[in-house]
Parts: C-alpha cells; structure tokens; sequence
C-alpha cells in the first residue's frame, strides 16, 4: 500500500513551525509531509487557498490534520482539492455548517470569551480590512496563563514574538462545509486546554463520530506532547490500508 500524504495546517497565532517535531516525526516514519501556511484571513479564503494547495501540490491520498483554527480550514477544504481520505483534529474546532468560533466558543468557559476581549487579546487595524474587522493579537499574560502554560518560558516568548494575527471575521464567518460527515476523522483533546475547554472539543469530536485521544496538554499539545498527536495520525493513516 503506498502511505498517504500527511498536511498539516496550522492554526491561529502559530505558523507552520508549530508542526516541527510532529512533522520530523513522520517523515522519520517515511510519510510525505506538507506543512502549507494557513492564510488567517477568514473561513472562506482560507479553506479556498488549502483546497488549492492540496489540488497542486499533493497526489495520492491524503491524512489532512488541523490544529485549532485550522480545524475550521480542514472541515471547509477537505472536499474541494485533493484526494483527502481522512481528518485529524488536534486541539481544534469541529465545526458543524452554519457554526462560527464565536458560537462554538460562547458560554463554553474558554479564557478567550470574555466580556472584554481586550483582557486578553491586542486588536489592531490592518491595511485593507473590511469595514469593522481588525486582526488579533495574544498578548503576554494569555499566552504565559491560558495558551501556551506548559511550555518553557523560552518556548512561550517564540510563541509571542512569532504569533501570526488572525482577523476577527475568520472568527466570526461561518462554515459552510463538514467534511467530517463523510469522511472517518480523529481528534486529539487536551484535557488542561484553556483555550478551547476539553468539554467544548469533545463534544464536537463524539459528534463528527472521531476516535478520540485524550492528553493532559494545553492548548499546544502538539508542541508539549507531540507524541499524542504522531500516535493520532499514525493510527488514520493505518485505517486507510484496513
């Protein structure tokens, strides 16, 4: 059987070196790996650049992982480019058509809803933004307190100074798609996830009928436990030789 391809889309806040060790990993075990950069911009031009991504630079099945965010991304892209077999959602949002971030997030306990959402985040202009969006920074305290705790102190200033903003509307655009009705999907859940609480990404996880993995991480599980995350798209890509 020949192994599929394995893309893996970062989330808010992140790059692509958020993948580093998981992507090692893998290609350790002899996957190809992809590592696209996820755009930020919002559900609808994002999921449309993956789709396009995976149509020209893939062949072959593909495992599409997303962390956070980038869960949103997969479950819009995944029917639209490439031959995708499988989802892995690590940390992320397993959105149902019609849901946003901000519903999925709303009443859930998450550190980020908030009545005054800059208590946590920087929200600045940007060059061309539509009438009333601006982009999100994390700001000191919520990456030390709520995104990122269980890293070292180095890790969490790289994950400061090197946070990519996401705008508010890809927050609020709803998505349109869920891939994950007719394709078998995983899920990792980070039991001390701050940012998205265990119960807010099991729910949906049970929902989408995804094999869960639980692991005592926070919001950057696939940086401080890497290996939950190898284990859960090690395990995807062996269902498609089933």
């Amino acid at each position: 059987m020949v192994k599929p391809s394995i893309v893996l889309v970062h989330g808010a806040w992140a790059d692509a070196s958020s993948w580093n060790t998981v992507a090692s990993e893998l290609r350790g075990r002899g996957f190809g790996v992809q590592v696209p950069p996820n755009p930020l911009r919002g559900v609808e031009s994002d999921a449309a650049y993956l789709s396009s991504f995976l149509t020209q630079r893939t062949s072959g099945p593909v495992v599409l992982v997303g962390h956070s965010y980038g869960g949103v991304v997969i479950t819009n892209a995944a029917g639209r480019g490439g031959d995708v077999r499988a989802l892995v959602y690590v940390n992320a949002f397993v959105p149902a058509e019609g849901e946003s971030i901000f519903q999925l997030l709303g009443g859930s306990g998450s550190a980020l809803d908030v009545p005054d959402p800059t208590t946590v985040l920087d929200i600045v202009g940007y060059p061309g933004a539509p009438e009333g969006d601006a982009e999100a920074f994390l700001k000191a305290d919520t990456v030390d307190r709520f995104f990122a705790p269980d890293l070292p102190e180095a890790d969490r200033w790289l994950v400061l100074t090197g946070q990519r903003p996401i705008t508010l509307s890809a927050n609020a655009g709803p998505s349109v798609a869920a891939a994950w009705r007719t394709l078998p999907s995983w899920a990792v859940v980070g039991t001390d996830d701050l940012v998205i609480p265990a119960e807010t990404q099991r729910s949906m996880a049970e929902r989408a009928g995804s094999k869960v993995f639980d692991v005592a991480a926070s919001h950057l599980s696939l940086v401080s436990h890497p290996e939950v995350t190898v284990e859960a798209i090690l395990a995807a890509a062996a269902h498609l030789g089933d």
